[in-house]
């Protein structure tokens, strides 16, 4: 077998959003922070995405994240997250995958009953407290980078669908958050088409007419990330509510979204909706779910933000080795749009 830049993969899915961990083959560029060797991967190494994600040996439904060594010096290890069209700086998913990943397969050294560890993403630092058991990660609880809210109800122009009132929030990632009511969606499974065709255009529009700066971090100044919000209720004593994000070019996050969960709470909370400490149960469109709280109120540049807990669970689906036969005419993948929604 021939393969040029052969690289392994762990194969996982948290919640239902798959995540596949890149766990040896690439060396991470130098830099001075991992926002920098983010940067730098994407402008020298793309062909990495374009090989793991695209056809043929790609699909629109994952995303990979590579492992690097931290440049934080409390930090166990770093992680960059790339998705089919951006480098998030943060995924809660993709950080419960890649926890999993790492620990099960004894890259970073397994506790019981708690691993306790620190990542090192693009976004900040993000805590992580790891419930072990028999060999297995059974849950992953992460405090997340600050979150806060950028835009409250604010008219918004989108092409086929009218004036609609939005609210952006950050996360881990900018998203503009949509009652789907409004729009006549109940997020069943059955709507995963017609929810991908309008939160594109939402969010294409929404990325021009609300221009969206992190006050702390410049390089963070796109809204990537619709976020279709069912209604809040009460079940079982706890706050729930059900969501739905797309992700570009074109389908829905199969689970409960954890950074969008980060920057609907912190919508929630300004809005008097959550408190902190108060238990939130977020649903997807598949019914998995993360549990939710806020652990405490901050400010990001001066203005009040939270620090959201996610939780959830991740299982492997797998080991495989990726690369490119020399004569392979597509070495980086293609995309056609009878998948790849927006190509």
């Amino acid at each position: 077998m021939q393969l040029k830049n052969a690289i392994t993969v762990i194969g996982a899915h948290a919640e239902g959003e798959v995540g596949r961990v890149i766990t040896g083959g690439v060396i991470a560029p130098r830099a001075a922070s991992m926002f920098e060797r983010q940067q730098a991967l994407q402008a020298d190494q793309d062909w990495l995405r374009g090989m793991l994600l695209s056809d043929p040996r790609g699909s629109v439904n994952a995303a990979v994240n590579l492992v690097t060594p931290p440049i934080a010096p409390e930090a166990d290890f770093g992680m960059i997250v790339i998705e089919s069209d951006y480098y998030p700086p943060m995924s809660g998913s993709n950080l419960i995958c890649t926890v999993t990943a790492v620990l099960e397969s004894g890259m970073v050294p397994m506790q019981t009953p708690v691993t306790q560890l620190c990542v090192d993403t693009p976004a900040g630092l993000v805590r992580v407290r790891a419930e072990c058991a028999d060999g297995k990660c059974r849950r992953v609880a992460f405090q997340n980078v600050p979150s806060f809210v950028m835009h409250q109800r604010q008219p918004v122009e989108v092409q086929g669908l009218g004036t609609l009132v939005v609210d952006v929030a950050y996360g881990g990632m900018i998203y503009v958050i949509v009652d789907a009511a409004a729009l006549g969606f109940s997020l069943d499974r059955s709507e995963a088409r017609a929810l991908v065709e309008a939160g594109e255009r939402i969010k294409l529009a929404a990325a021009v007419q609300l221009p969206s700066v992190h006050p702390e971090k410049p390089g963070i100044h796109t809204i990537n990330q619709t976020l279709f919000a069912g209604p809040l209720e009460t079940v079982n004593g706890v706050k729930t509510a059900k969501n739905a994000v797309v992700v570009s070019p074109g389908r829905l996050d199969r689970s409960p979204c954890g950074t969008g969960s980060s920057a609907r709470m912190a919508l929630m909370h300004t809005r008097g909706e959550l408190w902190v400490g108060e238990a939130f149960v977020h649903l997807s469109v598949l019914d998995t779910q993360f549990n939710c709280r806020i652990d405490a109120v901050t400010q990001v540049g001066g203005q009040p933000a939270v620090l959201p807990n996610i939780s959830g669970r991740a299982w492997l689906t797998g080991v495989s080795y990726y690369g490119a036969d020399p004569e392979d005419p597509f070495p980086e993948g293609y995309r056609l749009n009878d998948t790849w929604f927006a190509s």
